[in-house]
């Protein structure tokens, strides 16, 4: 009733009578909706209903022009109330929307891999505050486009792998780029190379190997940073890396990738094991889901880490 009240208040200062406050409720698109899908609606179902109606009115204008989860305006945040129709009544029922359900997925990915954690600053990376100097121009557009075009599952996804010196932002690039795809409602995860296969080793205890492996696999993008960084014995090249990219390929889910490494030197960095020795057949046979589904660009200038 304090609602009601409310809403009632708002009008009458606006001069408006009940009469016309129901006439433009009816008009909106929520309810024109409801009323076409129930012809058995009658106005004093509308009227008996105002209140719930203007809350799912003003919280659709909210989602319309959605500033973000973290500044959502409805009253449940990451909700909307849509109206539903009972049969005797028009009731409001509050639903997660699209950036709550992906945020909550999120957070079960991160219940399951530790090594996601990145540094603050990485994680608040935008392309706004991102130097665009010369050197890393191209690398910048490129991350760019993927990250406003993309879209995984679709045939011709691909990704982006950036090589360079350390310290020359490759990593920041990427956490811009999830940050931007963040906003177009598309997941994405980044992993530590070398702490991924090291957490990989320590949950052979609690047999979650399997489950980290398919997070991996299915999230819409997969960030790899500092591949060329980790130790791989065989098992981990073939078995992990190797299942994980071919997985990823065959539905079209694009990888992005940071390493100190170009192509040809990754190659010859996953060619070697400690106790397999030289393997450059199994080594081509994952760079060739490396080098055939990305575009590779060099990113160069100052190490920033020295300058801090």
């Amino acid at each position: 009733m304090q609602q009601m009240n409310k809403i009632l208040s708002a009008y009458r200062n606006n001069r408006y009578s009940f009469e016309q406050i129901v006439e433009e409720l009816t008009v909106r698109p929520e309810v024109q909706e409801l009323l076409v899908n129930h012809s058995e609606i009658k106005p004093r179902h509308i009227t008996q209903s105002v209140t719930r109606i203007k809350l799912a009115c003003d919280e659709a204008d909210n989602c319309r022009a959605c500033p973000g989860l973290a500044d959502c305006a409805n009253l449940l945040k990451g909700h909307q109330a849509l109206l539903e129709w009972t049969g005797l009544s028009i009731e409001a029922q509050h639903r997660p929307c699209r950036l709550e359900l992906m945020d909550r997925e999120q957070r079960q990915r991160e219940k399951l891999i530790q090594t996601h954690h990145i540094p603050k600053e990485i994680s608040l990376a935008s392309f706004a505050n991102i130097d665009p100097n010369p050197e890393r121009a191209k690398a910048i557009a490129a991350m760019m486009e993927f990250s406003q075009t993309v879209q995984p599952g679709q045939p011709g996804a691909k990704g982006v792998y950036l090589y360079g010196p350390f310290g020359v932002g490759k990593s920041h690039l990427m956490g811009a780029a999830a940050r931007r795809l963040a906003e177009r409602g598309i997941a994405s995860l980044m992993v530590y190379m070398p702490d991924f296969f090291r957490e990989l080793k320590d949950s052979f205890s609690d047999n979650s190997v399997q489950q980290k492996i398919d997070v991996l696999k299915q999230v819409p993008v997969l960030i790899l940073d500092d591949i060329g960084a980790e130790t791989l014995s065989p098992w981990a090249r073939d078995e992990i890396l190797g299942a994980i990219l071919q997985y990823r390929v065959s539905e079209n889910f694009p990888v992005l990738y940071t390493s100190n490494y170009n192509y040809d030197e990754l190659q010859e960095h996953l060619s070697y094991s400690q106790k397999a020795g030289m393997e450059q057949l199994k080594a081509m046979r994952i760079m060739e889901r490396i080098r055939y589904y990305t575009d590779d660009h060099k990113v160069d200038g100052d190490n920033r880490r020295i300058r801090k």
